[in-house]
């Protein structure tokens, strides 16, 4: 591996009608792992320049959707071709940027274009048409693309969460203008701008910047007709805001609080203790559908902790690029420290609190955003850490003597993202599933490593509203045409 003080500097431009464009100011990209060292340099657009990118893709519009889906389809997937040799380099940028490690990274690169796949597999479903014949007319019910739709990507797996609604977008005849996270854009650009270079000038722009300078320019333009982000709640509520003015539609995937509810005959096996710390703890914690909260029967509760403890001490901390590392930092430093305070309130209250993991082998921690992982044992319903989405490395571990009781718990919070049920009775399993109030619902198993992507994906309540993926996902850009013809005869 190349010192990492001698990698060198990243820099991307942004990409409007076709071609790549500086500006006058750049976005300056930290490492995580390392507070002193500057990855590379992003553009950061002006609001002008944002308004020229939804200009070129409102331009490109009426071309793009007059294509039938399998025209559009055979162009995506031809756009991927560069990315399968181009992936180790863009793997290694995304770790440093990011902090997860490179094997994470490989494997958001790879479900970018696996999704881009998928979505190509329904391209006959998206130009059905539906028939109601007379009496009273002969109706005929379709789908039409919306049009503009910016998209809004967040640090964490920018490249698999871009890929579930980008190829969506496309398919259904719509143009996009994409904006990479501030925080770490390098590597999407990277990627976003290998495949919009293979499409038609205006189809697919890619546009960096600072929220305040350019955020406006790509939600509020009426021009855009749809916008879909994932991030917040708060972000959630300031992008619907922004784009009430002019009744723009919007997609959100606002994270979660995610439940999962270990009931007495589980399975807890090193196979499916594995399936719970992989669930829980990947990516540092910080996944939407992470595990977030875990509910144990009070009869196995021991042996959860005992068999999440024994995993978690091997875990060795350092930059994602070193291969003796299994967990990178935290994102940013201000995650780091609410991480902090609602383990340090939780404490303050009397829950136990486990640590675990070491620095790996001649790794520095002392520069970057780093945390021990952690269980907290038996914390109060309304401890922060329980009530609040961490999104780092620890989980809240509670007990319960009556499943009622623990499907009841798992429902009283804000979200509604995902949850997941463990337990050897499958019937069991359907029962407590339909009465748990998220989108998704994961059975002996939790996260995105277990998620069928051929199923719409979103959440419930603040978790956002509108699906990803399957014929779902499509549909959310494009509107319902009916045409009525009169009765012959």
């Amino acid at each position: 591996m190349t010192p990492l003080d001698q990698l060198p500097e990243v820099r991307t431009e942004l990409f409007i009608d076709g071609e790549s464009q500086g500006a006058d100011d750049a976005l300056a990209v930290a490492d995580p792992a390392d507070s002193t060292a500057v990855v590379g340099y992003a553009a950061a657009a002006s609001a002008k320049q944002a308004t020229s990118a939804v200009a070129a893709a409102h331009r490109a519009f009426p071309a793009w959707s007059a294509l039938t889906p399998q025209e559009r389809a055979e162009l995506v997937l031809a756009a991927l071709a560069p990315l399968e040799a181009d992936r180790p380099a863009t793997a290694e940028v995304l770790t440093r940027e990011n902090g997860k490690i490179r094997t994470e990274s490989f494997i958001d690169s790879i479900v970018f274009e696996h999704r881009f796949r998928l979505a190509a597999g329904l391209v006959d479903q998206i130009g059905q048409v539906t028939r109601l014949p007379a009496p009273p007319y002969d109706t005929e019910i379709s789908y039409l693309p919306l049009g503009v739709v910016t998209i809004i990507v967040p640090f964490n797996w920018p490249l698999a969460i871009l890929a579930a609604s980008l190829p969506q977008a496309l398919l259904a005849g719509n143009t996009v203008v994409v904006k990479p996270p501030p925080t770490a854009p390098l590597a999407t650009v990277r990627t976003a701008e290998q495949v919009a270079r293979a499409l038609p000038p205006g189809v697919l722009n890619v546009v960096t910047g600072a929220d305040a300078e350019i955020g406006a320019a790509l939600i509020q333009d009426e021009r855009v007709k749809k916008v879909c982000f994932t991030g917040s709640p708060a972000g959630g509520k300031r992008i619907m805001a922004m784009a009430a003015p002019s009744l723009t539609r919007v997609a959100l995937e606002l994270g979660g609080n995610d439940p999962a509810i270990v009931l007495d005959d589980a399975d807890l096996g090193d196979e499916a203790m594995r399936r719970l710390f992989s669930g829980t703890f990947d990516s540092t914690g910080q996944i939407c559908m992470a595990t977030k909260r875990l509910y144990v029967h009070r009869s196995r509760y021991d042996e959860v902790v005992e068999g999440l403890s024994a995993l978690l001490t091997g875990t060795r901390l350092g930059h994602g690029l070193d291969e003796q590392v299994t967990m990178g930092p935290l994102h940013h430093p201000r995650q780091l420290e609410y991480v902090r305070e609602l383990l340090g309130q939780a404490s303050a209250s009397g829950a136990e609190i486990l640590e675990f993991g070491a620095p790996a082998e001649g790794a520095d921690v002392s520069r970057g955003n780093f945390l021990q992982p952690s269980l907290v044992l038996d914390p109060d319903d309304d401890a922060r850490v329980v009530t609040e989405e961490q999104f780092g490395p620890t989980l809240p571990i509670l007990p319960f003597d009556d499943a009622d009781d623990a499907v009841a718990r798992a429902n009283d919070t804000w979200s509604g993202l995902c949850s997941s049920v463990w337990t050897a009775d499958p019937e069991r399993a359907a029962g407590i599933a339909a009465r748990l109030r998220t989108g998704y619902t994961f059975v002996n198993a939790h996260g995105a490593a277990h998620l069928d992507e051929r199923a719409p994906f979103g959440g419930f309540n603040q978790s956002g509203m509108g699906r990803e993926m399957g014929i779902e996902g499509i549909r959310e850009f494009m509107d319902t045409h009916s045409v009525g013809f009169p009765a012959s005869g």
